[in-house]
């Protein structure tokens, strides 16, 4: 836990433009929170670098097919950078059904998007970027009244809005930021040093290394042969 200027403070001692007890001027700390902002909006579009997986839920309209989300939006949220498994919807009696997320041309290939009145099987993100950062969900087919949609997306780090502002970090990544973002100041001003550059690409796979999706073992059943067994009871 730190605050933004005493992270900044930190990275720009690493390239050597700031010394112990120092402090940021008024100009550093707005061109260095801006440039911070920029910094942490582009490790979250990379999935490793994201330490949570959000879930959001919202109440179906019956026959609605698609829905904006994003700050202010029908699902009010953040804006997600990306959906992943698992999305379900849940109806009235507590039960749960997989919603297979498809890109936009399988989504296109779909005749009749309003066919029906069921349990939505297939849902659609649409990343469009909005003056108002919100997106678009599809689902189809068209829901029936009385079920919850369900996804799971990672998102962006919200931005940083005062170099005052303290961040809770999980483990791993204050030194992965502070590192990363001194060489980030350092681009085109100045050589880093090989210890810092060693520092920052250590920290990062580290950081990497946790955010790694575990892995879920399938089997084909038509390549499996004998179906049936169960590896507890045998045949």
């Amino acid at each position: 836990m730190a605050t933004v200027s005493t992270m900044i403070l930190r990275s720009m001692r690493m390239i050597g433009e700031k010394t112990r007890g120092a402090t940021l001027t008024s100009n550093e700390q707005t061109e260095t929170l801006a440039e911070l902002n920029t910094f942490i909006e582009s490790l979250t579009i990379n999935r490793l670098m994201s330490y949570a997986i959000t879930e959001d839920t919202h109440a179906m309209t019956a026959s609605t097919l698609t829905y904006t989300i994003g700050p202010g939006a029908t699902i009010n949220t953040t804006r997600p950078v990306k959906l992943v498994d698992p999305c379900f919807v849940r109806d009235a009696g507590g039960y749960d059904t997989p919603v297979q997320i498809v890109n936009l041309e399988q989504y296109g290939m779909i005749v009749d998007k309003t066919v029906g009145n069921t349990y939505p099987t297939h849902i659609y993100y649409d990343g469009e970027y909005s003056a108002t950062s919100t997106a678009t969900l599809s689902v189809y087919p068209s829901p029936s009244a009385a079920l919850t949609l369900h996804i799971n997306s990672w998102k962006t780090l919200a931005n940083l809005s005062t170099v005052s502002q303290t961040l809770m970090l999980p483990p791993g990544y204050q030194l992965m930021l502070e590192s990363n973002f001194a060489i980030h100041l350092a681009a085109g001003f100045r050589p880093v040093s090989a210890e810092l550059a060693k520092i920052a690409r250590d920290s990062m796979a580290a950081v990497k290394s946790i955010n790694i999706p575990s892995p879920v073992a399938r089997s084909d059943l038509g390549a499996v042969g004998q179906v049936g067994r169960n590896i507890f009871t045998g045949p």
